[in-house]
């Protein structure tokens, strides 16, 4: 089965790929995570806000991020986002910034739309007689929502916040698309170089594999550990 397949060109290329593609794709997916769950708390808030206008105002943005490819996304973040800064800083002209700051933004704001959705069921989730206790005691919205919702809320949803990241880890493959090296891009380098593209998408997949579903089952032992503390 195996005949003619070469073992020895992934071994060459381990450190190529893992210096350069994974440590890219980790720590897009990290700091991807921790802003796409800070906007998407503030939009959850929005969302659920009694003024009419910012509640709309966020559930435009979810409905729109929510109804597009993301690789659609990417590109339009991708040549969108030097325009607007060139603007911001009165350049008159279109600013490069990069393939790696334009992937962080496009993944920030791309999933906090979904972390917003998540959080707004968390936060649907703990007894409105918690907040209107918050409000006798003094606190105002964002105090009460700070203090007593929103702690609640991130231990109920955190097994699907994280089922989300790790989703999230998966699509960070498409940066292949603005030509930005993320372990799936190192691979696929190596493979036209080496004319060996079965090794490399095979080890590719087997690495995605064997990190998703290992995340996916400490996903699935901290459920249970939640289920039994509540």
């Amino acid at each position: 089965m195996f005949e003619g397949y070469d073992f020895d060109v992934i071994q060459r290329s381990l450190g190529y790929l893992f210096r350069e593609g994974m440590v890219f794709t980790l720590t897009l997916t990290a700091l991807s995570m921790s802003g796409g769950i800070v906007f998407g708390t503030l939009l959850a808030m929005m969302r659920l806000s009694a003024f009419k206008p910012l509640s709309a105002l966020a559930g435009g943005y979810v409905n729109l991020m929510r109804s597009l490819p993301l690789v659609l996304v990417i590109f339009w973040f991708f040549f969108l986002v030097p325009y607007l800064y060139g603007a911001l800083m009165g350049a008159g002209k279109p600013i490069a910034i990069g393939a790696w700051m334009s992937a962080l933004i496009t993944f920030t704001m791309f999933e906090a739309a979904y972390y917003c959705e998540i959080m707004r069921a968390g936060i649907q989730s703990i007894p409105r007689g918690q907040v209107w206790s918050g409000y006798a005691l003094g606190l105002n919205y964002w105090q009460t929502m700070g203090d007593i919702v929103l702690p609640q809320a991130f231990r109920n949803m955190l097994p699907v916040l994280l089922t989300q990241t790790i989703i999230l880890f998966q699509d960070t493959s498409l940066v292949y698309v603005i030509s930005a090296t993320d372990f799936l891009g190192a691979a696929a380098k190596v493979a036209n170089r080496d004319y060996r593209l079965v090794e490399m998408y095979t080890f590719a997949a087997v690495v995605y594999f064997v990190i998703s579903y290992s995340l996916s089952l400490l996903v699935k032992r901290l459920q249970d550990r939640i289920a039994i503390i509540r």
